[in-house]
C-alpha cells in the first residue's frame, strides 16, 4: 500500500513539472494539421484559345431585310357572260402567252343572237333607204307646191327615226358580236396559269357574283416587296435616293431561303409615298429577273440594300462575339495574353464578317474560339488563326468538349 502510493506521487510531480515546463516554453508544442501554415493555392493554367487580329479595310455597309415574291401581273379570270362552260384549254400551271385560250364559253346562243341583231339592222338599213327616197321626192315637190309643208315634215321625221332605228340595230350588232367574242376566254398576260376553279359543263354567270375560272400570275421579271425603317430610308436619301429619285443607285441583292448568301441581283423600282407610321417604316419594291421561273410569288426572300459610300470600318468574325444579357463583347488579349472584356456596338454583317462600330481598335487581338472558357482577367494560351477562319484548331475542339 505504502509502495502504490509512493508511485503516484511520484507521477503527479512529474506532471506537475512538465506542465511548469510547457507553460515557460522550454518544452515545443507538437504541430498538428489544424495548427499547420496555409499553403498557397497553384495558379491555374492558361486556357487554350485561337486569337485573331482584328481587320481593318473600306467596306460598302449593307442593310438586311425580309420580304416576299410578288408578280408584276396578277389577273382574276372571270366571265363576262353567262353560260355553259364548253372546253378548258389549259393544264394546271401551265405557262401561257398573251392571248392564248383558256376556257370556252358555249358559243350557239350567242351566235343565234348576233344573227338576230344582223338581221334587225339589214331591216333597219332597208327603212332607212325607203325614207331616204320619201324625203329626197318631197324636197322636190315642195319645191312646185304639189304637198304641203306637213307632208315634208313628216318625211323628214320618218328619215330621222330610220336613221335612229338603224344606229340602234348596229349598237345591238357589235354588243351581240362582243357577247360571242366573250365565249373564247384567253389569256389576258402572258404567265403561269393556276388550276381550273370550274370545268366543264357548269353554268357560270356573269356581273358581281361571276366566279373566278382561274388565275394568271406573270412569271419575267418579278417583284420582291420589303420595308426598311426609318433611318435607313434616310440614310438613302442622303446619298441621293428621295422618292422615286436616285433609287438606281442603290444596289440590292436577294437570296431565297435555301441559298446562302443573296446571289441575285436586281434594282430598285419605287419607294412608297409614306412612311408607316405604327411600324416605322416604308414599303419598298424591287425587280429581279426570272427567266427559269424559279421565282414563285410568295416566297420569302432575303434582301439586302446597299446606300452608302465605302468607309472604312473594323470587322471581326461573328464567333468572337459574346451576349452579356443586353450587351455584346469581346475580349482582347493584351502582349502578356491576358484577356480583357470590352463591349462593342456592333453593326451589319459585310462579306461574312461583322462591321464594329466602337470599342475596337485597329491591330488589336481578340478571342475568336474558346470564348466560352475565358474569364475576364484570366492568362490565355493563345494560337493565332485568321480572323474568316471557319475550321476550330483540333487541339481547341479537343480541349471545348472536356
Amino acid at each position: 500500500m505504502k509502495k502504490t502510493l509512493t508511485i503516484i506521487i511520484a507521477v503527479a510531480v512529474v506532471a506537475a513539472i512538465a506542465g511548469g515546463l510547457w507553460k515557460s516554453g522550454l518544452i515545443p508544442v507538437a504541430q498538428t494539421a489544424s495548427t499547420k501554415p496555409p499553403v498557397a493555392a497553384a495558379a491555374p493554367p492558361p486556357v487554350p484559345v485561337s486569337v485573331a487580329k482584328v481587320v481593318e479595310k473600306s467596306v460598302t455597309e449593307w442593310d438586311e431585310f425580309s420580304g416576299r415574291v410578288r408578280a408584276i401581273d396578277r389577273v382574276e379570270v372571270r366571265p363576262q357572260i353567262s353560260g355553259i362552260i364548253e372546253q378548258v384549254h389549259f393544264s394546271d400551271g401551265q405557262l401561257v402567252h398573251k392571248g392564248d385560250m383558256l376556257f370556252t364559253i358555249d358559243p350557239r346562243p350567242f351566235q343565234a343572237a348576233l344573227d338576230n341583231a344582223q338581221a334587225v339592222e339589214e331591216g333597219a338599213q332597208a327603212k332607212l333607204a325607203l325614207a331616204k327616197i320619201n324625203l329626197d321626192r318631197n324636197n322636190g315637190l315642195i319645191a312646185s307646191h304639189a304637198i304641203a309643208q306637213s307632208d315634208l315634215d313628216a318625211a323628214t321625221d320618218a328619215f330621222s327615226e330610220a336613221d335612229a332605228n338603224l344606229k340602234a340595230a348596229q349598237a345591238a350588232v357589235q354588243t351581240a358580236q362582243l357577247n360571242l367574242n366573250y365565249t373564247a376566254i384567253t389569256a389576258p398576260v402572258t404567265g403561269r396559269v393556276s388550276r381550273a376553279e370550274i370545268t366543264a359543263g357548269n353554268l357560270v354567270n356573269d356581273g358581281n357574283n361571276a366566279p373566278v375560272l382561274t388565275t394568271v400570275v406573270s412569271v419575267n421579271p418579278v417583284y420582291v416587296e420589303f420595308e426598311i425603317d426609318e433611318q435607313t430610308y434616310l440614310k438613302y436619301a442622303a446619298n441621293g435616293a428621295s422618292g422615286n429619285t436616285g433609287i438606281e443607285n442603290v444596289p440590292v441583292g436577294m437570296g431565297l431561303a435555301n441559298e446562302d448568301g443573296y446571289p441575285r441581283q436586281g434594282h430598285l423600282e419605287s419607294l412608297d409615298n409614306q412612311l408607316d407610321t405604327t411600324s416605322g417604316t416604308i414599303r419598298v419594291r424591287a425587280v429581279f429577273d426570272n427567266p427559269n421561273g424559279e421565282l414563285t410569288p410568295g416566297l420569302y426572300a432575303k434582301v439586302r440594300t446597299g446606300g452608302g459610300a465605302p468607309e472604312t470600318a473594323i470587322l471581326v468574325d461573328d464567333r468572337a462575339i459574346g451576349t452579356d444579357q443586353d450587351k455584346k463583347y469581346v475580349m482582347v488579349v493584351d502582349a502578356t495574353n491576358k484577356a480583357s472584356y470590352r463591349a462593342v456596338t456592333l453593326g451589319p454583317v459585310v462579306n461574312g464578317l461583322r462591321v464594329v462600330r466602337s470599342g475596337l481598335q485597329k491591330n488589336e487581338v481578340i478571342v475568336v474560339n474558346g470564348l466560352q472558357r475565358v474569364r475576364p482577367n484570366s492568362i490565355v494560351a493563345p494560337t493565332e488563326v485568321a480572323m474568316d477562319r471557319k475550321a476550330v484548331p483540333s487541339d481547341l475542339a479537343s480541349a471545348s468538349t472536356k
